[in-house]
């Protein structure tokens, strides 16, 4: 029998509750076996291994790591660098000194990944907020603080849980992200699984677990190329049974994938189609009359800009039914009229909605009513005979875009912010809208309209999924991001949309990127993202396509996977096994108490007799 060594590095005999009243914080703190063991062998050799770089060397690989990641993802779309991007990461937080410091090395990769991703905020801030360059910039930096908040807890919680466990990276990675990705409340909501949004073979996996089930499977090959590369770095065999593990969950995933995609491929040519047109009418962020109406323009010109605008989606339109649409769609508060909300169905409240065309129109529009105080961001449906059939109010609001958090409790914040910020009444509900078609069970194929950013939600989804429409119509208006990695950063999420539901997906987008997604989450169409120069007439773009009418909601996603918590089934399941050895952890902190305030206690007089002497 081996024996045990005397004041180890580790304190290979010492209880965890006098660990934890010495105040220990490094990885060798508490080693599941004595130190003599083979156990604690393997774990002194692996921190032999991998050397700790000095502070300034590691922070300088988080924010390549970082880098690596923002690169991945639209519209770089380095994607293979994700498949490796965290395993740097891994290094420096698993071989920092302290819990803390390996907390504030992920806190900088997440930083550095976002700022790359979102580097768009800034300009953002100075269109639509009208904030000074000095200004923008920390506002820019406290959001990326906020949504790199998600990596610094990942440096933490993968050292705890390894400590606590012992388990392999290429487990404990993965759990701790998609714990983390599940609970998080995103401002700009965002994912791993971007990254590999036009990888088909990847994403099909979302239709069982969603996108967090991709971030599952990028992170855990991340783990296990570190269980590999710290076992060389140590000189240990390599962890066999891992490997293959990943390994063979990988040939899964990629089997699973490319079966699934040739199937779909055969459902969507086999499908009854539509033909779709999208209207992109490329006005500019500060040329929508609806949206700023703070009197900077004189009247003639307003009315003129209305005129122009609406111009630009009939013209299309009436080119779009000669091509054989057989239903156009407009983007979002596309029309530049403000509507009443009378009841449905409601005669053609407008003469300037239709000028020239007749084919069914689905459009977004700002809505009005005598009861609420604010309008509403509406889509709506018009028939062949003028008629509008159908009506839904976005139930998503974009924060200061939209809504002004508390502005109805104190009127007085609005005064604060700048005059587009908007205030608009929220929807109550998803909605369905019909188009007669004698092919279609029942006459109709069912569109589920989803606005603006309401198609990157899969919880909002998965309700939308839930009346089983034949396919998802997304509409939208990106003209304040202009020609940016967010338009396509906002595709690549919402194609999750499509493979969870198995059904297409068309986006009318005001300045791009407008497009046409298919079943398998491929983007089979799409127009280019612009920004349109200030004072020079940019004409619109159309797009036509034969859409497959297959209807949503049968999949295990849209099924068991549909009820709020379940929604994310693996998200959940690695939530449960990230909280179990942390309660561990909790436990033994509330024993240690006494230990702890004898330690203090002990401190405090060791000082107080260093004065005294």
């Amino acid at each position: 029998m081996a024996k045990k060594r005397k004041g180890g590095g580790g304190g290979g005999g010492r209880s965890r509750a006098a660990a934890a009243a010495a105040g220990a914080d490094t990885d060798q703190a508490r080693p599941s076996k004595p130190a003599g063991t083979s156990a604690g062998l393997e774990t002194e050799r692996g921190t032999r291994g991998l050397v700790a770089p000095n502070p300034w060397v590691a922070a300088g690989i988080c924010v390549m790591a970082g880098c690596l990641l923002f690169l991945s993802c639209a519209d770089f779309d380095i994607w293979p660098l994700t498949w490796f991007a965290l395993v740097p990461t891994l290094w420096v937080i698993t071989t920092a000194p302290t819990h803390k410091r390996g907390f504030l090395y992920g806190f900088l990769v997440g930083i550095t990944a976002n700022a790359g991703g979102f580097y768009w905020i800034v300009g953002l801030l100075q269109r639509f907020a009208f904030l000074p360059l000095a200004v923008a910039i920390p506002v820019f930096l406290l959001l990326c603080a906020y949504q790199g908040l998600v990596f610094g807890f990942f440096g933490w919680f993968v050292r705890v849980m390894h400590k606590r466990t012992r388990w392999p990276f290429v487990a404990v990675a993965p759990i701790v992200m998609v714990a983390l990705e599940l609970v998080t409340p995103f401002i700009f909501p965002w994912y791993l699984a971007i990254t590999q949004a036009w990888v088909l073979p990847v994403i099909q996996l979302a239709e069982l677990t969603g996108p967090l089930g991709i971030t599952f499977i990028i992170v855990m090959v991340n783990g296990a190329l570190f269980d590999a590369v710290r076992a060389r770095a140590a000189r240990l065999p390599l962890p066999r049974r891992p490997l293959a593990a990943a390994a063979a969950v990988m040939v899964l995933v990629l089997g699973f994938g490319y079966l699934r995609i040739h199937q779909m491929d055969r459902r969507w040519a086999a499908a009854p189609k539509v033909k779709i047109g999208i209207v992109q009418p490329n006005i500019r962020f500060d040329l929508k009359p609806q949206v700023d109406q703070s009197g900077r323009f004189d009247v003639a010109y307003y009315q003129r800009l209305q005129t122009e605008n609406n111009e630009k989606h009939q013209s299309a339109s009436r080119a779009l039914e000669q091509q054989g649409a057989q239903l156009i769609v407009w983007p979002e508060s596309s029309y530049p009229y403000a509507l009443p909300r009378w009841p449905l169905p409601m005669e053609n409240p407008d003469r300037h909605l239709r000028e020239g065309f007749t084919t069914p129109l689905l459009f977004g529009a700002v809505t009005r009513d005598d009861e609420h105080e604010y309008p509403f961001n509406t889509a709506l449906m018009v028939n062949r005979e003028g008629v509008i059939t159908g009506r839904y109010d976005k139930i998503f609001l974009l924060m200061f875009g939209e809504y002004i958090p508390l502005a109805k409790t104190f009127p007085v914040i609005k005064k604060w912010l700048p005059s587009t910020a908007g205030m608009f009444e929220r929807g109550s509900a998803t909605s369905i809208f019909e188009l007669p078609d004698p092919r279609a069970p029942g006459g109709v194929w069912r569109l589920g309209p989803l606005i603006c950013y309401e198609d990157i939600l899969p919880r909002f989804g998965a309700a939308a999924a839930k009346k089983h429409p034949h396919v998802f119509v997304n509409i939208t208006n990106d003209a304040w991001f202009g020609a940016t990695s967010e338009p396509w950063e906002h595709l690549a999420l919402a194609v999750y949309r499509s493979v969870e539901h198995r059904t297409g997906m068309v986006r009318a987008v005001q300045t791009g990127v407008s497009s046409f997604i298919d079943a398998s989450g491929r983007v089979r169409k799409h127009i280019r993202a612009i920004d349109p120069p200030k004072g020079v007439y940019t004409p619109p773009d159309t797009l036509l396509d034969d859409v497959a009418m297959l209807e949503a909601g049968h999949t295990f996603y849209a099924g068991p996977g549909s009820l709020w918590g379940l929604i994310d089934l693996v998200g959940l399941i690695c939530l449960g096994l990230l909280l179990w050895p942390l309660s561990l952890g909790l436990r033994d902190w509330w024993k240690a108490r006494p230990e702890r305030r004898a330690a203090k206690a002990a401190r405090k007089a060791a000082r107080l007799k260093e004065r005294t002497s």
